[in-house]
């Protein structure tokens, strides 16, 4: 007690709980996160798997062990990572949902490894070698690779060379070698020329491979090559031979060789995407005869026979066992950090597209443009819904354009159009033109969207489902229109994989990748939240704590229902329990509720803390949220209490200035140069303005108005030194670029952003 007062850390409470005793801290809540610091006294006792993992995570991610034990506990009670890291700020610390995913992420790989430390535990039991030693040694370390050096002379295999000499009883001769003490080998051969052993040179050769397996499976010599690897291993690739032609891709591959330590993520999927085809193939070593010597000096302590036969024992592990080994492990780990950085990327370039800034709701003509088959029409209402649709012939070879012409303006007025999207496939630059010269009754706002994965939506269930009597080019044209109106409730529904901002999205570790990119989705959906009266089933599945189930319940209500009037009203949703409302309520909005807070990101059960701030205040919640000087002459100081601290008080005030405000920004019109069209329509030295399309760790890819993309590469992004493109150019960002060469053959564009002003 003196000790907490002595810190100034304010009036001091004590309590008997078994056998420990428990002393609360009040803290002035200005300097908290938590409204309460616990200081425990209790026996010494053994620390448990859990306590370990914490104190574990806090080091590593440099947090408190409390932010972890309290983020842990709400994931183990069902909470989800948005709910957590939007509503339970006190109990994390404030914690975002990068850091509150790692924490998940980082004690599941734990749980894993414990897990994998009782199998390996109970497998050498069942053998009767395991030492308490031993034991100890596994018990207390948790490092993956350690453990499995520690298991590797004891996990059973298939019959080795070494296992067959020692059936031959060559064990003792192995030993005897590696004491190298024996002068006169010679005279204790003859002994061990028995049974399956042909002659001498037979047991020495038996006694070498025990030498050898016992040498590769030593974790000081694994620890050893490991760490020869990592300073100077070098990858290697060379194309198959006779693949010449075939291979033309990866010709930049073709006698190829790099220090794996500084080989790119993008070079790294490129190389191992070749050799997976049989184009290519891939090596990774360091310096053989540097590595070789060094394990030589570690066993061979002599210069006698026995000492030459233990070198030769050594190389032969090098060669044949632990150099393997040792490669594999080191193609495994360069792949997994090279997936890494290209699922972060991947991930990255989601999230920004999904967070594209949306036209809103608006009528909206959505036009899927193409020569001989026409283009596709539609109409849709302000909620998306589709009114009308037809196919128009402006291009050859029909080249109907009057009649196409008089089609576009009657369906502008008829269906009072506010704005076009116009995919930016084939013919999209003609359709545009096309669109943008005729004179219609009203003004219009005309967009190139992209249709990125809109042939796999309109053929997938998702799109059966919402247009069953339409076909594909219909549905495709729905999509490109309702893209501009919302990209984010539109993009959910379609293979994040498909939707063109990854690189060797296929290459990569797809379990990690799926992962990852639904963890986007969830994020940005839930960021933005949605319209509970409007939005999808697909939509709704992302929202915290709801899934298909749910989500299709929540649509069904609403269609034998009618709109929801309340958040409150959701509890009437089958199979909706007090947990699940608890996670989503406050990511779903209701714009017309009679409760103004409703339509905000303020949750539900801090409902009373705006009621009786308003109440402080002589006023409704309705009249806060619409005064500015209302809002300025609140103390939210006043309001915390022991489970609600400052940053929910702050978040709370913040979304009363705006509520259900949109995070993503307002949509630009914008107009690629009229003269280019075509690749041929190029020439050096011309300046365009393009839309950062996909971004890379060497570059972005710019859309110029044409077929292909140009690649500015990451040396061009700046006049100074960039180390990430994503710091310089994020997607659907609209940029000045040069044309530095274009390479007709293999239809490439490069482009530079140097000198230029952005």
């Amino acid at each position: 007690r003196d000790c907490l007062l002595s810190r100034g850390l304010g009036d001091v409470y004590k309590r008997q709980a078994s056998d420990r005793l428990f002393f609360f801290a009040e803290i002035h809540p200005i300097y908290t996160i938590n409204p309460y610091l616990f200081y425990t006294f209790a026996p010494q006792k053994k620390t448990t798997n859990m306590e370990l993992f914490n104190k574990m995570i806090a080091a590593a991610l440099k947090v408190s062990v409390h932010q972890v034990d309290n983020t842990l506990s709400l994931l183990g009670g069902g909470a989800t990572i948005p709910f957590i890291s939007r509503y339970r700020k006190e109990a994390t610390g404030g914690l975002d949902e990068v850091q509150i995913g790692e924490i998940k992420d980082r004690n599941d790989k734990l749980c894993e490894l414990a897990k994998r430390k009782e199998t390996i535990l109970s497998t050498i039991e069942e053998q009767g070698k395991l030492t308490e030693e031993l034991r100890k040694r596994i018990e207390q370390s948790w490092d993956a690779t350690e453990v499995e050096d520690i298991y590797l002379p004891y996990k059973p295999k298939r019959k080795t060379r070494a296992e067959a000499a020692r059936q031959k009883g060559l064990e003792p001769l192995a030993t005897l070698l590696l004491l190298q003490r024996e002068n006169h080998l010679d005279s204790r051969l003859p002994a061990f020329v028995k049974g399956d052993v042909k002659d001498e040179e037979d047991a020495l050769k038996g006694a070498r491979d025990i030498i050898a397996e016992q040498v590769s499976e030593d974790e000081r010599a694994r620890n050893q090559l490991r760490n020869q690897f990592s300073r100077q291993a070098v990858i290697t690739s060379k194309v198959v031979k006779g693949k010449e032609e075939e291979a033309a891709k990866y010709r930049d591959y073709f006698d190829f060789s790099e220090p794996l330590k500084r080989c790119s993520s993008h070079r790294l999927l490129a190389i191992r995407r070749g050799e997976s085809e049989g184009l290519l193939k891939v090596s990774i070593s360091p310096d053989d005869e540097e590595c070789a010597g060094r394990l030589e000096q570690m066993y061979v302590r002599g210069n006698n026979e026995c000492s030459r036969q233990v070198g030769e024992a050594v190389r032969d592990a090098y060669k044949r066992l632990l150099k393997p080994s040792i490669e594999t492990e080191f193609s495994a780990l360069s792949k997994e950090k090279a997936d890494e950085e290209a699922i972060r990327v991947f991930a990255g370039n989601l999230r920004q597209l999904l967070l594209a800034p949306p036209l809103g709701q608006k009528r909206v003509m959505g036009v899927d443009p193409g020569y001989r088959t026409g283009c596709k029409i539609v109409c849709l209402d302000a909620q998306g819904s589709l009114l009308h649709n037809e196919t128009i012939y402006p291009h050859p070879p029909k080249s109907e354009y009057s009649q196409a012409a008089r089609s576009i303006v009657k369906l502008v007025e008829q269906y009072q159009i506010e704005a076009i999207a116009i995919g930016n496939g084939t013919a999209s630059r003609e359709t545009e033109q096309f669109i943008t010269s005729q004179r219609y009754d009203r003004e219009l706002q005309v967009f190139v969207v992209s249709e990125d994965g809109a042939s796999i939506y309109s053929a997938s269930k998702t799109a059966r489902d919402e247009f069953p009597e339409y076909d594909v080019t219909v549905r495709g044209a729905v999509s490109i229109g309702r893209r501009l109106m919302d990209p984010l409730a539109e993009l959910v529904k379609i293979d994040a994989k498909s939707i063109g901002v990854g690189q060797y999205q296929h290459d990569v570790d797809q379990t990690l990748l799926k992962k990852s990119l639904d963890q986007t989705v969830e994020s940005c959906v839930n960021l933005v939240g949605v319209n509970l009266n409007t939005a999808s089933r697909h939509l709704l599945t992302y929202i915290s704590g709801l899934g298909p189930a749910l989500a299709q319940n929540i649509v069904d209500y609403r269609t034998e229902n009618g709109p929801f009037s309340s958040r409150k009203e959701l509890l009437k949703v089958p199979r909706m329990g007090a947990k699940a409302f608890e996670q989503c309520a406050g990511f779903l909005r209701i714009p017309q509720a009679k409760n103004p807070l409703d339509n905000s990101a303020v949750h539900p059960e801090s409902y009373p803390i705006v009621e009786q701030i308003a109440k402080d205040l002589s006023c409704t919640v309705d009249e806060l949220i619409k005064s500015k000087e209302l809002r300025s002459r609140i103390d939210i100081k006043k309001y915390v209490t022991p489970t609600v601290g400052l940053p929910t008080l702050t978040d709370i005030i913040q979304e009363l200035d705006k509520p259900g405000r949109d995070p993503r920004q307002q949509i630009q019109v914008f107009e690629f140069d009229k003269n280019v069209k075509t690749l041929e329509d190029l020439t050096e030295g011309m300046e365009l303005p393009g839309i950062v399309n996909n971004i890379t760790n060497f570059g972005c890819f710019v859309d110029i108005g044409i077929k292909e993309k140009g690649l500015v590469h990451v040396s061009q992004l700046a006049d100074k030194f960039v180390s990430d493109p994503t710091t310089v150019v994020s997607i659907h960002q609209h940029v000045r670029v040069k044309v530095m060469s274009i390479d007709l053959e293999r239809k490439r564009i490069q482009l530079t952003m140097k000198g230029l002003n952005q």
